[in-house]
């Protein structure tokens, strides 16, 4: 628990991004982004699969390029296709490569690259710009009331096949967690968006765990216990941003869908 807590304090200083904003988070989006997806293809050499680094590499390069120059919906689909077509032109050396080498790279574009790329997306909606606290309130609110409440009262397993240690308990106090973090920040930074803020806190304190026990799944399959050693109890950039892939994409999609 030392570690976890100690760990935890040392991920304090991130917040100087969200609080700067700008081409700062966005730069910081992007290291993430770059960092994130490389640990996550680590993951896959046990498994003898052999995505393609540089593919990914330039596609965050260029999703981000595309972020500082336009908002034109079409330039975000020609991404889309040219990420698709790129990790699919990598099986043209058939004879050194196989069709999972091909699929494990467009999955870690997407589900590395591009969901962390909301973060940004967020810190762009203009009046609802501040937001992008909800973010980190309900991924990192919802991680450490869950892991609190299920050491102190957790009984019933929530998912035993995925990751043993996580309870029913401690599933439902991560979702209180969120929901109190998230009403305190709208009361005290965005009231007449209270009740948005709350119901940001349920829905992202749910997708926050879907996010965490994806990050489990793929570990289990991967044969891995962390995908890096950066962070000291936490692992590497994924083990703790893993949440947060599932949080910045629910909060967007909430702002320009509701809002």
């Amino acid at each position: 628990m030392k570690t976890r807590v100690l760990s935890g304090l040392i991920m304090l200083p991130l917040c100087l991004f969200v609080i700067l904003g700008g081409r700062v988070l966005m730069f910081a989006c992007f290291a993430i982004g770059i960092m994130g997806v490389r640990e996550f293809f680590n993951g896959f050499k046990s498994m003898n699969i052999k995505p393609a680094y540089t593919a990914a590499y330039i596609s965050t390069l260029a999703l981000y390029g595309i972020n500082l120059f336009t908002t034109e919906l079409g330039w975000y689909m020609l991404w889309f296709f040219g990420s698709v077509l790129a990790s699919l032109l990598y099986l043209f050396k058939i004879e050194e490569r196989k069709l999972e080498d091909a699929m494990a790279t467009i999955t870690g574009i997407f589900y590395v690259v591009f969901f962390s790329f909301h973060v940004t997306l967020v810190e762009q909606t203009g009046e609802y710009s501040s937001l992008v606290w909800l973010i980190f309130l309900t991924a990192f609110g919802t991680d450490i009331m869950a892991y609190f409440t299920g050491f102190a009262i957790g009984k019933h397993k929530l998912c035993p096949s995925i990751s043993p240690k996580k309870t029913i308990e401690g599933s439902v106090g991560g979702i209180l967690g969120s929901v109190a973090l998230c009403a305190l920040f709208g009361y005290f930074v965005f009231p007449r968006l209270m009740m948005h803020c709350i119901i940001m806190g349920i829905l992202g304190g749910i997708v926050s765990q879907f996010g965490d026990l994806t990050a489990s799944i793929f570990k289990r399959k991967m044969g891995i216990k962390d995908y890096g050693n950066l962070i000291p109890g936490h692992g590497g950039i994924l083990d703790r941003f893993d949440s947060v892939l599932f949080t910045a994409p629910l909060i967007y999609y909430y702002i320009t869908l509701v809002l």
